[in-house]
């Protein structure tokens, strides 16, 4: 974008009102996504976390340390156009839901996932009006079309913004209905990560912790966590 430099020009960051809500400033210089369109956001308080990432920048810009800006300028430049198609990718997650495939042993494990996962299809039946098939394997079950479609309504009445937060926390999570707990206030950001690690917790408990795997979990639920702060900062 016009105003994404290798190295650092401005001495300022600062959140601006314009029309249609709020942009960031560098100086003078207005932001702009990398398809050169305007960085415009429907709130305030995103506006300044994505001033923070610009003003923390040293003498070169590192796209890296800065999550609130790659998430707007993918709610602008990806999102927007397609509103229709990000949604119903979305919502097809509900067909697969991680929580509605349980396994078929050992009885701990079966255990673990029912007292885990069976309160968040209680709740996605009471508040959502979703009522999904549980199964044990991994053999896809096909959902009730009323409840996929009452799914697909919560995402599609979400802003572009939104959506594209949503999209980590589904897609990290594998579960549609966990994600909707988060926005929805059933369960924190956090909360939800620990659900959706039901399988890998138990595994740990077995045989240890991976190094490695330990180090991409740790990312993972980071971005969780930054997915869920920039959701509510855009509403």
């Amino acid at each position: 974008m016009s105003a994404w430099s290798a190295r650092r020009f401005w001495t300022t960051a600062s959140a601006v009102p314009v029309e249609g809500g709020y942009a960031v400033h560098l100086d003078a210089r207005a932001v702009r996504t990398p398809l050169k369109a305007p960085l415009v956001v429907p709130t305030l308080a995103l506006a300044e976390a994505i001033a923070a990432e610009w003003q923390a920048q040293d003498t070169k810009v590192n796209p890296d340390t800065m999550p609130f800006t790659r998430t707007a300028n993918s709610a602008i430049d990806k999102v927007a156009p397609q509103m229709d198609e990000v949604a119903g990718m979305l919502a097809a997650y509900g067909g697969s839901d991680l929580l509605c495939y349980r396994a078929e042993g050992p009885p701990d494990l079966v255990a673990r996932q029912a007292e885990a996962w069976d309160p968040i299809l209680i709740w996605a039946l009471e508040v959502l009006g979703a009522d999904l098939v549980v199964t044990q394997g991994v053999m896809h079950v096909e959902q009730p079309a009323e409840s996929l479609s009452r799914l697909h309504e919560r995402v599609a009445a979400m802003t572009a913004f939104e959506l594209a937060a949503f999209h980590d926390l589904v897609a990290i999570s594998g579960s549609l209905v966990l994600a909707l707990a988060v926005t929805e206030g059933r369960v924190t950001a956090d909360e939800a990560w620990t659900l959706s690690r039901v399988d890998e917790d138990w595994q740990i408990s077995l045989w240890g912790e991976d190094e490695e795997a330990a180090e991409v979990a740790a990312r993972k639920r980071a971005a969780v966590l930054q997915a869920d702060r920039f959701y509510r900062l855009c509403r």
